[in-house]
């Protein structure tokens, strides 16, 4: 069952997503050759807290940090250390929940440290038009794959792998609600009404589809070790335009 998000709903998780964005806005600053995750884990905490919410990974499922910071093939839920440094022509995609009012925002953002390769540009670039091409099929009476579709078009368009395992999803009370956002098209024809909200986040890699999970159990990488790419906003279907939740507000 999808839940359709009340006007207070939405408020808090506007909230919520602005926090994010906060985060977002300050990882865009920090983030230079010689930082550590943990580093970066500490300033999103700070932030989060500050606000007076709470960080919505921290202990999700025992993940033990208040973001996923994923360098160069990790795809997605790197774990923050002290040891893992970002250097020059590294890219580090850093995914944020915050959870305000019982209400969550989820936004993640791959960023180049430093000079990155023109494969890589390339790659980001797409990848972000592929998260906005989702986001321009967020309406009332659009069906849940004209999003898939969207944002396959993009990909397909540049050769670049699709990661197949992991998606978007709906996103309010919880991080993950229904319904589960293929990246590629599955023909889903869920009916998409106003007062839905849902975390698009396109994963798109320099080569093949695959990935594998680390001896962590967390750490999700490309298998052939090339880069991948995400870019995350939880969006919100409206009367109107789709609203981005995960962007700061005015």
């Amino acid at each position: 069952m999808i839940n359709k998000k009340s006007r207070d709903e939405i408020k808090r998780m506007r909230h919520a997503g602005h926090i994010v964005a906060l985060v977002h806005a300050k990882m865009k600053e920090v983030i230079e050759p010689g930082i550590s995750t943990k580093e970066l884990d500490d300033i999103a905490f700070r932030i989060i807290k500050e606000n007076k919410a709470i960080p919505t990974f921290l202990g999700y499922s025992g993940f033990p940090a208040s973001i996923c910071a994923s360098i160069n093939e990790q795809v997605v839920h790197g774990i923050p250390d002290e040891k893992t440094i970002v250097k020059e022509g590294d890219i580090i995609s850093i995914d944020v929940g915050a959870t305000y009012g019982g209400m969550v925002g989820d936004g993640a953002w791959t960023y180049p440290v430093g000079q990155v390769s023109t494969d890589v540009q390339k790659l980001l670039k797409t990848t972000e038009e592929a998260l906005f091409a989702g986001i321009s099929q967020m309406r009332e009476g659009n069906v849940l794959d004209d999003v898939s579709k969207a944002i396959e078009r993009v990909a397909k368009r540049e050769n670049l792998g699709i990661v197949r395992q992991y998606g978007g999803h709906g996103v309010g009370h919880q991080m993950h609600e229904e319904p589960f956002l293929f990246n590629y098209s599955v023909g889903d024809k869920t009916l998409l009404k106003q007062g839905f909200a849902i975390a698009i986040e396109p994963m798109l890699n320099l080569g093949v589809d695959d990935v594998e999970v680390a001896d962590d159990e967390w750490t999700v990488s490309t298998v052939d070790k090339k880069p991948s790419a995400h870019f995350e906003h939880t969006v919100l279907v409206t009367e109107d335009e789709p609203l981005i939740i995960t962007q700061l507000m005015a």
